[in-house]
Formats: structure tokens, sequence, C-alpha cells
């Protein structure tokens, strides 16, 4: 067996405790569609697909058709959510082959879907992007109703329910999230009027799980929360979440440096006095950021120790003057805890000005995973 010595726990039962707080936070009859797309924030699509679906999760949601694709190979039976829906008539031809439901946002998706549905004699479930002011995917809000009533036109197609996101859901500032969550309604509403019956609205994302109750509708989406991630830094959650994913290297090497020596590339750090150093075995190749430079921390022999200099690919520096027993190949903790320190992915995401979100998929997808039930 190949040896690295870094290496990303996922604790798989801390990922069922964060869901069970999902569960905590929305009325008994809501739904879950749990989001997995990016290869579960890179946590692993097919394993927390499997513990999501063996914890009664309603319905799954993922990116592109690709990911839909792998979990229905690996027996994964659940609905699942494509949320940046189709674009070929080989697209629309897998989504009914494999029971998919793609969310809509133009005519051509239409067109191709009602096409493949009527060859088949199937009916397709979907869900109606609507722009409610993200300025991203979907149909203006004050253009659902028109749309809506072009769907009905298609026998072929059921719309399970309009699907829209929040921009700003964890801001203090709640005025533009409620006029995204009535924007909404308006669009329910509308399409109610036609006739439709929308059991499957779906606006929530983590953020308006946790701070918006008026934002849960029928079907909430969590994302980051499952992970034990916020949807910023200073986002303050009302229940406590528990951190999913873990990650470590060790120590290559211990080493002391002279006054004014400098450390790694492009000299941004000189050693102020004698200064005890040790070189650890991952960088920005194996996801961490470079922007850490000079600014992060790792644990090491239960310590928080500064990052010195600049993160190279696969190595960086650390700062452990005064600290003791620090020897070649000690475990060194990037992410997670170490005695009775902890580094969270909103500690990194804060000294890298990013978001968990960035960190969880960038140490996810570099590293060797290893998984706790």
């Amino acid at each position: 067996m190949t040896f690295s010595p870094n290496i990303v726990k996922i604790d798989l039962q801390n990922l069922g405790f964060n869901l069970t707080q999902v569960k905590r936070l929305i009325d008994p009859k809501t739904r879950i569609m749990g989001i997995v797309k990016s290869d579960a924030y890179g946590h692993g699509l097919l394993e927390v697909a499997r513990l999501l679906e063996r914890n009664g999760i309603e319905s799954l949601g993922v990116a592109h058709i690709h990911e839909a694709l792998k979990l229905r190979k690996h027996g994964i039976r659940l609905p699942i959510i494509i949320l940046c829906g189709i674009r070929s008539g080989q697209d629309s031809e897998e989504v009914v082959n494999n029971d998919l439901t793609p969310v809509v946002f133009d005519l051509q998706s239409l067109d191709l879907l009602a096409g493949e549905a009527l060859r088949k004699g199937k009916r397709i479930n979907i869900h109606l992007k609507i722009d409610t002011g993200m300025g991203r995917l979907g149909i203006p809000h004050e253009e659902a109703g028109p749309f809506m009533k072009k769907i009905l036109e298609y026998p072929g197609l059921r719309l399970e329910g309009l699907m829209s996101h929040l921009s700003s859901a964890d801001e203090p500032d709640y005025g533009f999230t409620r006029e995204q969550i009535g924007n909404f309604q308006r669009a329910v509403n509308t399409g109610r009027g036609l006739g439709l019956d929308l059991p499957l609205n779906n606006l929530a994302n983590s953020a308006g799980i946790m701070a918006h109750r008026d934002s849960h509708f029928e079907m909430v989406r969590p994302g980051i929360m499952l992970y034990g991630g916020l949807p910023s830094p200073e986002f303050h959650p009302p229940l406590p979440l528990r951190p999913v994913m873990g990650f470590s290297g060790i120590v290559l090497q211990v080493k002391d440096l002279p006054d004014q020596t400098p450390v790694s590339y492009g000299r941004i750090y000189y050693t102020e006095g004698p200064k005890k150093i040790a070189i650890v075995s991952a960088g920005y190749g194996d996801g961490l950021p470079r922007s850490l430079s000079n600014r992060g921390k790792v644990l090491i022999a239960g310590k928080k120790v500064d990052i010195i200099g600049t993160v190279c690919m696969n190595m960086v520096i650390c700062d452990i003057t005064g600290v003791r027993d620090v020897a070649d190949g000690d475990e060194a903790v990037f992410l997670g805890t170490q005695g009775e320190e902890g580094i969270t992915g909103d500690d990194i995401a804060g000294w890298s000005d990013t978001i968990s979100y960035e960190i969880f998929l960038s140490i996810g997808q570099s590293s060797i995973r290893e998984y706790i039930e």
C-alpha cells in the first residue's frame, strides 16, 4: 500500500448528528434535500449519500448530471435533483432512464425533456428555478406565471415545486432576505392559482434553515451545516454542529534557525531572534490555501503554532519555539483537534479570507480520505 503522510478523516457519525440538528430546526412535515454536489463539499459523494439515505433523508441535490448518474450507478435510489439543469438530448435521455429530477430555467430544457418524456411514454418530475434576487440562474420572479403556464402545456412534465436561493441569509440585516422570501411566496401563490399543487417548494439553504423559519416552505436544502461548517465565519448557529472533516500530516523535520534567517519563498518572513521550526508535510497542493502564509496555524504537540513564511506546494513551516518534545514524524493537525485545542474550517476560512465551503472542497479533494463510522 502506498503511504501518504497526509490523511483526511471523515466522521460519518458527526454527519448524522448534524442531520439530526437540521431536523430539530424544521417542522416534522418539512422534507429535506441533502446537498451533495461537488463530491459532497469534498467529503465524498457516495459515502455521504449512503449515510444520508440510511438516515431517512427525502432527496439529494447535485450540481450536474454526472454526479446523479454516479449515485444511481452505485445503488442510490432516492430522488436526485440536478440543480444546474440539463443541456442536451443525451442529458434528457439519461434523466428519463434513471428517474432523475432536473431543475429547469429555460424553454430549451423544457422542450428537450418534454420530447424525451413523449418518446418514452413517461412523466418527468421537474423543479422550476425562480430568481428572487440572487441574480443567478432562474426565471425572474415577475415572469414565473407565464413560464408555469408554458409548463402546463407539456403533459409529460410534472412540476413538483419552485426553488430559489437566498443570497444573504447569513447577514445580520434581514431586509433583503425578507424581500426574497416575499418574492418566492408570491411565485408559489401564482402557481397554485394556476391549479398547480407544488408540493415541494424549496428556498432555505443552511443559513435560511438556521435563521429564517419563514423560508422553510415544504422542503429545505442543508449543505454546509451538514458538514459542520457555517455559512460565514461570523455566523452564530442556533444549535451546535460537529465537524465532519479532519486533516492531518506529519512533522518532516525539526531544526533551529538563527536570528534574521529568511524562511520560505520570497523571504516574506525573517526570524526575530533564534527560532525552532517544524517543516510539516502539506501545502497548497494538498488543499491548504496559500493565503495562510504568515497567517495560519497548525496544531503540533497539542499547541496552536504559527505558520511562518510562504505556504509551499507540499510543505508549510511552523514556529515551534517554546513547544517541547516535538520530533520528526509527530502528528500535525491542520483541521480538527489535538489534545484540548482545535482548528475548524471556519478558523481556516477566517485566516485566509474565504469561506469554509472552499476549505472543505480544497482539502477533501486533494488528499486520501479515511471514513470513521
